[in-house]
């Protein structure tokens, strides 16, 4: 509370940040009283480069600091989370030129998730971050330092950026839609991806060899089948030859 009464030094840590936050604020605002493409694609375009390095100088020094100090690390994880999901939002705007249909509504997701990261951020950590035994003046020059040296050298890639990186371009307009894509004739397609287990080696080797052997069996027996019935029917039409020979002398006697 002291510092809403006392002229805090420009160079300090949570002054700086309370710039940064105003300063996206305002290009939310501004969003959404544009009128046309070009200049909300201007100030997309603006408000992610402050996105991110903001978040970068905040992930790099100003939450370790906190976090060195015991800050209330359910309220930084909390943020951690929060930079997270922005920045996946993010790394989804910068595939895209505007043109898309979910364009303009996930720019507008992006800026409430990050008034609300604000709002929390003011309002709890910062509070609790005044608190502890720490020189902000000093502080928020490594934080200037950082910042200027990325507006310079440009942010990294965040892991978000690489990984929304490796998708089809498009894809991440409407992950509602992207979403039905995902299932294959009314059937989820995880099922009909779903691999077999691995059999072992031995298990393979073993299972091939019951195979064999079961085939090896089955033509035996269709050979054996096969060769006596031959059998059966040979013997058959040799009886049948003597009968007709008995038949015949006995007819040949009973004419004498």
């Amino acid at each position: 509370m002291l510092e809403f009464f006392t002229k805090l030094d420009d160079n300090d840590a949570l002054v700086l940040l309370r710039k940064d936050h105003d300063k996206v604020k305002g290009l939310f605002e501004e969003f959404e009283k544009a009128e046309n493409l070009r200049h909300k694609k201007k100030i997309v375009a603006d408000a992610i480069k402050e996105l991110k390095i903001h978040a970068t100088i905040e992930e790099e020094i100003f939450y370790p600091t906190l976090r060195s100090k015991k800050v209330d690390k359910d309220l930084l994880n909390e943020a951690d989370e929060e930079h997270h999901v922005a920045k996946l939002l993010i790394a989804e705007l910068d595939q895209m030129d505007g043109s898309e249909e979910h364009w303009e509504a996930k720019f507008t997701v992006l800026s409430e998730n990050i008034k609300h990261h604000i709002k929390e951020e003011e309002g709890e950590i910062f509070p609790k971050a005044r608190n502890i035994d720490v020189d902000f003046v000093i502080l928020g020059k490594k934080l200037q330092a950082r910042k200027e040296q990325l507006m310079k050298n440009g942010v990294p890639s965040s892991a978000e950026e690489k990984m929304m990186s490796k998708q089809k371009k498009g894809s991440n307009d409407s992950p509602a839609q992207n979403a039905k894509k995902f299932s294959v004739s009314g059937k989820p397609v995880a099922k009909h991806l779903v691999k077999k287990p691995a059999v072992k080696a031995g298990a393979a080797k073993s299972k091939a060899s019951t195979a064999k052997n079961g085939a090896v069996k089955n033509t035996m027996s269709k050979k054996i089948t096969v060769k006596g019935s031959a059998a059966k029917k040979s013997m058959s039409k040799s009886m049948a030859m003597k009968n007709a020979k008995a038949g015949h002398k006995n007819m040949r006697h009973a004419s004498r």
